[in-house]
C-alpha cells in the first residue's frame, strides 16, 4: 500500500483526554479514531493489526477441533431469563432498550444461553458431540472504568468458543488442550514468557477456574506468582488453603500486576439444565450436555502489545501483528524511479510494505515509521543508489545496515 492511498494522518501530539498509552499511540498513529469512552472504530493500519491478531487466535481454535460460526447481537430477552441472567442485579452490564410493542432487546455481552439454545437443534445423541463452536464478535458492555484505551472497553472484540461434551472426563480433557492452544496464541504473538495460567475463582460449576495473565505494570489484576514453579494465584483465591493444596506458600510468591488476556471457564450443567440441552447416551439415557466456555480478547491484546512493546519513539510491533513488515523511504526525486521498482518487486515477492510516496521531508518521514512500528525500514536514497545499496533498519533497537538489492529480498523473504 502507497502512504498516499490512506486517508488517515499521524498527529503529533497525543489526544488529552486519553490517560492509556495504547490509546494515545494508536490514536496518534491513524489505527483507531475514539467515538467514545470505551468505544474506538478501527482504521485500515489498526484493522490490518486486529486481523492479524484474529487470524492466530483462528488457527489456534481450528487446531483443537473449533467450528468458526457468527451468532447474533441483538438479543431477546427470552432465552437469558431462563438461566437468571436478564436481571440487571445478576449481570449488571447490559445495554438494553424496550420496543413500542413491550419487546425487551439487548446487546450480547456474552453468548453462553443463546448457543446453548441454538444446540439444541444439532446435539440429540451422544454421536452428536463433542463439539467445539466459536466465534468473534463485538461485545457490549456497560463498563464505568472505561479508561485503558483498548484494553477496557464498553465495545469490544471477543473470541469466545464454548465446548460441548458428553462426560465431565471428556469436558476435561479438550479443557487441557484448549490452555496450550493458549499458550501458543500468546507465545505467537510475542507475549509467552509474560503469560501465565493463573488459578482463579471457579464459582459453582469447578474448583477453579483459570485466567491467562501477562504481566504489565499497567495491568489493573494483582497475581501472585512463582515463576519457577510456574504458579500464578489471582488475589481473588489467595488463601492459606489454596497456597496448601497448590504446594505453595506466600515467601516463595511475589505480588505482581498483570493484564487479563483470556480466561477458561468450566460451566457443568449451569446453562444446559435450565435450556433443557441434553442428549441420549449410549444406553437410551437422556443426560444433559457438559458445557465450557473459553475467552480471549483480541482488541484487548492489541492495546496490550502496542502497550507493552512501544518505546519512546513510538509504536514497536512484533512482525506477527504488524500492518505491513516494510515501511519503504523514498528521499530525493531521483530515487523514485527505484523506490517503485523495489515497492513493486517486494510486492510481488509477497513482502507487505508500505511505501511512503509522500512528498515530505525526510525528517518526517522517519518519524512517521518510528511512530507506527513497522518491524522494517528500507530507505532508497539518492546518495545511496550510486553504490547499488539500500539502508535497513530494524524498528527493534536494529543498526542501519546497507543491502544490495539482491540480499535485501533475501532477508525480507
Amino acid at each position: 500500500m502507497r502512504s498516499s492511498q490512506l486517508f488517515t494522518k499521524t498527529l503529533k501530539d497525543a489526544p488529552s483526554d486519553e490517560v492509556a498509552k495504547n490509546a494515545q499511540l494508536l490514536i496518534r498513529g491513524g489505527f483507531i479514531y475514539k467515538e467514545m469512552a470505551g468505544v474506538y472504530a478501527y482504521l485500515p493500519l489498526g484493522k490490518r493489526v486486529l486481523e492479524k491478531v484474529i487470524q492466530i487466535i483462528r488457527e489456534e481454535m481450528n487446531s483443537v477441533g473449533g467450528n468458526e460460526i457468527s451468532l447474533t447481537a441483538l438479543q431477546s430477552s427470552d432465552v437469558w431469563k431462563l438461566s437468571g441472567r436478564w436481571d440487571d442485579e445478576v449481570m449488571d452490564v447490559w445495554f438494553k432498550t424496550n420496543l413500542a410493542n413491550g419487546t425487551e432487546l439487548g446487546l450480547a455481552p456474552t453468548h453462553e444461553e443463546p448457543l446453548t439454545k441454538l444446540m439444541k437443534s444439532y446435539i440429540r445423541s451422544y454421536k452428536d458431540l463433542p463439539v467445539y463452536p466459536y466465534q468473534f464478535q463485538i461485545k457490549f458492555r456497560n463498563e464505568v472504568r472505561s479508561k485503558s484505551g483498548l484494553m477496557r472497553g464498553r465495545e469490544f472484540w471477543m473470541k469466545d468458543l464454548y465446548s460441548f461434551s458428553r462426560t465431565q472426563e471428556e469436558h476435561d480433557t479438550f479443557y487441557e488442550d484448549i490452555s496450550q492452544a493458549y499458550f501458543r496464541v500468546f507465545e505467537r504473538l510475542g507475549l509467552g514468557d509474560l503469560t501465565y495460567k493463573t488459578f482463579a475463582s471457579g464459582g459453582s460449576f469447578a474448583k477453579y477456574s483459570h485466567e491467562f495473565q501477562t504481566l504489565s505494570p499497567v495491568g489493573e489484576d494483582t497475581i501472585y506468582l512463582n515463576k519457577e514453579k510456574g504458579i500464578a494465584i489471582n488475589e481473588e483465591v489467595y488463601t492459606d488453603e489454596v497456597l496448601a493444596e497448590l504446594g505453595v506458600t506466600k515467601d516463595e510468591l511475589e505480588e505482581v500486576k498483570a493484564v487479563e488476556v483470556g480466561n477458561i471457564f468450566t460451566l457443568g450443567t449451569k446453562y444446559s439444565d435450565p435450556l433443557d440441552l441434553k442428549f441420549t447416551d449410549e444406553n437410551g439415557e437422556s443426560k444433559s450436555v457438559i458445557m465450557g466456555s473459553y475467552g480471549i480478547g483480541p482488541s484487548r491484546l492489541m492495546g496490550l502489545i502496542a502497550e507493552h512493546f512501544a518505546d519512546d519513539k513510538g509504536l514497536v510491533w512484533p512482525e506477527a501483528v504488524a500492518p505491513f513488515k516494510v515501511y519503504l523511504v523514498s528521499i530525493g526525486e531521483a530515487a523514485t524511479d527505484k523506490a517503485n521498482e523495489l515497492y513493486e518487486q517486494l510486492t510481488t515477492a509477497g513482502v507487505e510494505v508500505l511505501y511512503d510516496d509522500r512528498d515530505e521531508r525526510p525528517g518526517a518521514k522517519f518519524a512517521d515509521a518510528e511512530l507506527l512500528g513497522i518491524p522494517y525500514r528500507v530507505t532508497v536514497s539518492e546518495r545511496l543508489l550510486e553504490g547499488g545499496k539500500f539502508e535497513f533498519t530494524p524498528r527493534s533497537g536494529g543498526e542501519s545496515i546497507l543491502l544490495t538489492p539482491e540480499e535485501l529480498l533475501a532477508k525480507l523473504t
